[in-house]
């Protein structure tokens, strides 16, 4: 199911008591809300509305009776703390509930009921996910039913919904525990739901039968009468219509005074009227049975306070009557479907049909794009301007591209997200099959914030977002030209296999600089074998051959065309880009006819660099259909190369899992939360023995501490923990301890260590230190995590120690984290080659670094409380990783974006 409002979080889902809406399988919306004391009558209603049959499978008797009492325990539980129940509204009438309640720790037992007319629609699929998601929030990790054998409906709802489950058969009784964990395939299982649903209710959207405009002006110029005119001219294949109180026809289309007058239900409505009477008019549209609307005017969230609570009507009234929303503020939609043809928007671009679907936030933003694609003879298969996308978002879009079967590339151009956590899992799950391109806005440093320790201090507004696509095989843009000329390597050509690049053609010096741009983005441009070198060679009519391969300015169409089919047949490169410069002896439709015959079948990708011929087309034409990209520089072509061999990369890798952690205990864990906030409700840092014992309860090995606030303490605990020990001040917000002269190694004796405390308290002027034993040499290393608000727990993982900032060598990481994402972060360091054994030296216990970051995701992921942690540093030695420094910082916990729900901000 998609989720179109947040859906609750472990810290605030009983709050939001006026819930959020959700789609069903039909595309109709469903307001999904926790169950309140006034409900019993509603509850009461259901009861005796739905069928015998519909009873006697929920209660196991045709008891009516028993069923009110059930409503009544609902809605007035005897311990509130150990019960959860949802109801389900369509056009606000309770058509479903379901519940569950604790039995013994870690399980609970779980029911519904669903009205017989919505029974088939997935209302009982998402009341499920729903509870699913709370209880695993909770510390739930087993929901249990007893279910009717009969009961084929609650059976299949229970089977298909994608989580793991036991079933036994016990008398016509089937005993069921269900998983609340998000495995694989339920995750898959839910995305596809989500998907199907988004489609029916986009459906009338972006592919409608009818359209009417409203607010379509007599007069050239206005923007009402420039889509009128735009939809005509396009060639849209529906029913077209004008909506104007003041006119009979408006280029050549019959002109009704309102919606409502318009002859059958419309599917899109663009409207285009003053700020403030599209409220009125949007409330014309749902009543007139409306399936989208496109807003094309300003003046709402972008304006102010004001303007935020007209918005927030404008989507109220569109949930009321189950109809989607794209806008406002926006340019509008195109879609070249042959069978739609629909240009519902008011730029001056009319697209190519093609492949790649765009969307974007800004309009003069997609206009510029689908200029540039239409110059470079890119098509579209879609266009969404989305403008405030109070409604339709870059992540129903999504799921929406995911399997169009017009679409094979897709592209973003975003401003802001409305839940990045949901993004990244979209992104990732379509990414396995059709590349995503996005430009993100927003790279500024300036928006980085202050933190107290290393790990929230390295954190810039940026670092979530590059964290995110990494992970999500997300390829980001740095510019939209950069977006267009990527997704033409993409569309509709095969894939690298590697990050070998071949250059051959008759211009030498640009063959260089593609070999030289190659190097710096990371391409290989690799020496041929000795048998290609003689294959090319014998084509080119010369004595030697090399890669890039120089033809010479004078070379023949078909010289070329033989030193092409050398190079693809090889099997010695992953690519191949073609440069040739146009000159007066030759002729350039000659030389692409020529390169079109050689790349016919060609399973790499090939592109070309054509110089001095600014009139050429911008793209070879091959005989099957396909077309290669022609670039006008050759660094744009390896450019966009990289980026198509860095996607193929991820594609083929496998997608990891997340592994199973012995040794956790999180009662502990969240104990020690629990007995901090309790104590200082507004939350803060761990002192050190408190961080030491969290560390602990996740089995994360530290190096034995103790803590003191004196002389004879400090040397008391030297005596206990044996030496040598370390000495560190314990000074509240002191981050770089070192360089203040808070940190004494290797003191050998009491004496020592006295004279070390002195030396600390004078330096800092405070008492408090902790003293640790000293670790095994090794390499120093720096983990941690920061808990965005917005994007949730991101992890880090760095070079360590005093030289963390200077150095900046760190990879971050979204949750979950599987063993191949803990693997890249750590070996896509720079101080990598130190762990593997750097000159001679042991090598460090690398499975005991990325044991430590994935029991750090473990904490991030069950402990909302924790906004900050950072172990710093890590020391990596033969003998496994030992946290040397910790510092944690909690917080009340926080409603988070979940992964699986959408957020609006």
């Amino acid at each position: 199911m998609i989720t179109i409002e947040q859906k609750p979080g472990s810290a605030g889902w009983a709050h939001a008591s006026s819930g959020w809406d959700a789609l069903a399988m039909d595309g109709s919306v469903v307001h999904v809300r926790p169950l309140r004391p006034d409900d019993e009558e509603a509850l009461k209603d259901l009861n005796h509305r739905v069928s015998d049959r519909s009873i006697y499978l929920r209660f196991f008797a045709l008891d009516r009776r028993g069923a009110d009492a059930q409503a009544h325990h609902l809605v007035a539980p005897p311990a509130a703390d150990r019960q959860v129940a949802l109801l389900a509204e369509v056009a606000g009438r309770v058509v479903g509930v379901g519940s569950f309640e604790l039995i013994r720790a870690g399980e609970a037992e779980m029911a519904f009921l669903v009205d017989d007319v919505v029974q088939g629609r997935g209302i009982g699929t998402l009341l499920l996910e729903q509870l699913a998601a709370i209880a695993h929030e909770r510390g739930i990790r087993h929901l249990l039913a007893d279910t009717l054998a009969v009961n084929g409906p609650m059976l299949s709802v229970f089977t298909r919904s994608g989580f793991e489950q036991v079933h036994t058969l016990d008398q016509g009784v089937v005993e069921l525990s269900l998983d609340t964990d998000y495995a694989p395939t339920g995750v898959d299982r839910m995305a596809e739901r989500e998907r199907a649903a988004g489609d029916q209710s986009l459906r009338r959207l972006l592919t409608p039968a009818s359209v009417a405009v409203i607010g379509a002006g007599r007069k050239a110029g206005g923007i009402g009468h420039e889509v009128l005119a735009n939809l005509v001219e396009g060639g849209f294949t529906g029913e077209l219509f004008a909506v104007n109180p003041q006119a009979k026809e408006i280029e050549d289309i019959t002109s009704y005074p309102s919606i409502g007058a318009v002859p059958g239900p419309v599917d899109l409505v663009v409207i285009a009227v003053p700020a403030a009477q599209v409220p009125a008019v949007l409330e014309e549209c749902g009543q007139a049975g409306v399936g989208g609307v496109v807003i094309l005017t300003a003046g709402f969230g972008e304006s102010g306070p004001e303007g935020r609570e007209i918005q927030r009507g404008l989507v109220a009234t569109a949930r009321k009557y189950g109809l989607r929303l794209i806008g406002p503020n926006c340019l509008g939609i195109a879609n070249t479907a042959p069978a739609v043809r629909l240009e519902a928007n008011f730029a001056t671009v009319r697209p190519l049909a093609g492949t790649l679907a765009l969307a974007a936030q800004s309009g003069a933003v997609g206009v510029a794009v689908l200029d540039h694609a239409s110059r470079v003879g890119l098509g579209i298969s879609e266009f969404v301007s989305l403008g405030n996308k109070i409604d339709v978002s870059g992540n129903d879009l999504l799921l929406h591209w995911w399997q169009e079967p017009r679409t094979d590339v897709i592209g973003l151009y975003l401003e802001s997200f409305g839940n990045p956590r949901k993004f990244g899992r979209l992104a990732r799950l379509v990414g396995r099959t059709k590349p995503v391109l996005v430009v993100k806005s927003g790279r500024s440093s300036s928006g980085r914030r202050a933190g107290a320790s290393h790990t929230a201090a390295a954190a810039t507004p940026d670092t979530a977002v590059d964290a995110l696509f990494a992970q999500a095989g997300v390829l980001r843009m740095d510019t939209l030209e950069e977006l267009v000329e990527t997704a033409r390597v993409l569309a509709g050509r095969p894939l690298p296999h590697g990050r070998r690049l071949g250059v051959v053609g008759n211009a030498g010096g640009a063959g260089v600089l593609a070999a030289d741009a190659a190097e710096t983005l990371g391409v290989e441009v690799p020496e041929l074998s000795e048998l290609t070198r003689k294959a090319m060679a014998e084509a080119m009519g010369t004595a030697t051959a090399g890669n890039p391969t120089d033809l010479g300015a004078a070379a023949s169409t078909e010289v070329l065309e033989r030193a092409i089919k050398v190079s693809l047949a090889s099997g010695e490169i992953d690519a191949l880009l073609v440069v040739f410069a146009a000159t007066r002896a030759g002729d350039v439709d000659e030389t692409y006819a020529a390169i079109a015959r050689a790349a016919a079948g060609a399973t790499i990708p090939v592109v070309v660099n054509c110089l001095g011929a600014p009139d050429a087309a911008p793209q070879v034409e091959l005989e099957d259909g396909g077309r290669l990209p022609v670039f006008p520089f050759p660094e744009g072509a390896v450019r966009a190369l990289s980026q198509a061999m860095r996607y193929a990369e991820w594609r083929a890798r496998p997608q990891g899992v997340v592994p199973a952690l012995p040794d956790v205990d999180l009662d502990g864990a969240r104990a020690v939360v629990a007995e901090f906030l309790a104590a200082t409700p507004e939350g803060g840092w761990l002192d050190p023995h408190a961080a030491e014992q969290l560390m602990r309860a996740v089995g994360i090995t530290i190096v034995p501490t103790a803590s003191a606030d004196d002389r004879a303490g400090a040397v008391a605990a030297g005596e206990r923990l044996g030496y040598p020990v370390a000495l560190k001040t314990a000074a509240a917000g002191v981050v770089h301890k070192t360089d203040v002269g808070g940190v004494h190694l290797g003191i050998a004796d009491s004496a020592d260590l006295g004279t070390a405390y002195d030396a600390v308290v004078a330096a800092v002027g405070d008492p408090h230190v902790v003293i640790q034993a000293m670790v095994p040499a090794g390499i120093e290393l720096v983990a941690g995590l920061v808990r965005d608000p917005l994007f949730g727990p991101i992890l880090m993982a760095g070079s360590g120690g005093v030289l963390t900032d200077l150095l900046a060598d760190r990879r971050w990481c979204g949750v979950p984290l599987t063993d191949l994402d803990a693997t890249e972060m750590v070996r896509s360091l720079r101080c990598a080659p130190l762990l593997a054994g750097y000159r001679g030296g042991e090598p460090a216990d690398v499975p005991a670094v990325l044991e430590v970051l994935h029991r750090i995701a473990l904490l991030a992921e069950n402990l909302p409380e924790v906004t900050e942690l950072d172990v710093n540093p890590l020391v990596a030695t033969p003998a496994g990783a030992f946290a040397v420094d910790v510092k944690v910082h909690l917080a009340p916990a926080v409603s988070e974006p979940a992964a699986y729900t959408r957020r609006r901000s």
